[in-house]
């Protein structure tokens, strides 16, 4: 039985009758939707065999259009967030800097790029890379995508990283101090460490918005992407709602395996700093006894 929470207190026998209630509403009113919209796609024709059937029984449309267009995504994902957070470690330093001047600069380009939509940085860097590069046709928008993807998030972690090393204890940096390491030394060595396991998840939600603007480039900049093959697929297979739908669980499917890796190593980084727990246990038992021996000392010299 687990411990009872000091937060709030224990629901009642009617607060436990009216939780109970609420979710069966909730996953009533979830089945009447899905019925809606299932029955729908199906007054459209839209769950006939004949639409699904050439994702199970036809190799061309994973080797020739999906599996390429996951694999451009994946890359502009990973070469974006690759870039992205050491720039967004970078300027989320240079916003704590004791120096004024790179303060308001660092503030300035993060403000900056935060305030404009990543779709127009799109556009201002494709006709960048065409006007003042040597970028061919073929490659401009996927390394406009990232130009963009990572103005925009590295700009959005700077942020991140900030209120992560600030969240954390002053006494933390003062003690460092104290024992004599430089203010890269304290950074580096005691509050980045740490920050990291509080930034973790925030740094996680980036990444998946990362991965799913990636879209936005092939919606707009003809970036080969998973996104844009459904307008090939649906011209060759006339299915585009099914095709949607298998690309969006494609999406889900990614998110989800990101997530989990995430999870798993904010578990480990969050143990990293514990000893075994057994060491524990035998540290709280050695203050127990001691406590009791003191207390027994006392106890006779009264």
């Amino acid at each position: 039985m687990s411990a009872p929470s000091v937060l709030y207190d224990a629901p009642g026998p009617r607060a436990r009758a009216r939780n109970v209630g609420y979710t069966v509403a909730f996953c009533l009113a979830l089945v009447a939707v899905a019925w809606f919209v299932l029955s729908g796609l199906n007054d459209k024709g839209q769950l006939d065999g004949q639409l699904w059937e050439p994702f199970v029984t036809d190799s061309r449309i994973w080797s020739e259009f999906l599996l390429p267009g996951m694999g451009t995504t994946l890359q502009a994902a990973a070469v974006a967030i690759v870039i992205a957070l050491p720039v967004g470690a970078v300027f989320g330093i240079a916003r704590l800097s004791d120096h004024a001047w790179v303060r308001a600069v660092a503030g300035v380009v993060v403000e900056f790029f935060r305030a404009i939509p990543v779709l127009i940085l799109m556009i201002f860097a494709s006709e960048f890379y065409f006007l003042f590069t040597d970028v061919s046709a073929d490659s401009r928008p996927f390394w406009a995508v990232v130009t963009a993807l990572v103005l925009y998030n590295g700009s959005v972690l700077a942020e991140v990283v900030r209120a992560g090393i600030q969240s954390l204890p002053k006494g933390q940096s003062e003690a460092s101090l104290a024992l004599g390491f430089r203010k890269t030394q304290t950074m580096t060595l005691i509050l980045l460490p740490q920050a990291v396991t509080a930034m973790l998840p925030a740094i996680v939600s980036q990444l998946v918005v990362v991965l799913k603007d990636t879209a936005l480039g092939g919606a707009l900049l003809t970036l080969p992407d998973l996104l844009s093959q459904y307008k090939l697929i649906a011209n060759n297979y006339n299915n585009t709602i099914p095709t949607l739908i298998v690309i969006a669980v494609l999406y889900i499917a990614i998110n989800t395996v990101l997530t989990q890796l995430a999870a798993r190593l904010e578990k480990r980084l969050s143990r990293r700093g514990r000893p075994p727990a057994g060491v524990r246990e035998d540290h709280i038992e050695q203050q127990d006894v001691h406590l009791a021996e003191t207390k027994t000392g006392d106890a006779s010299g009264a």
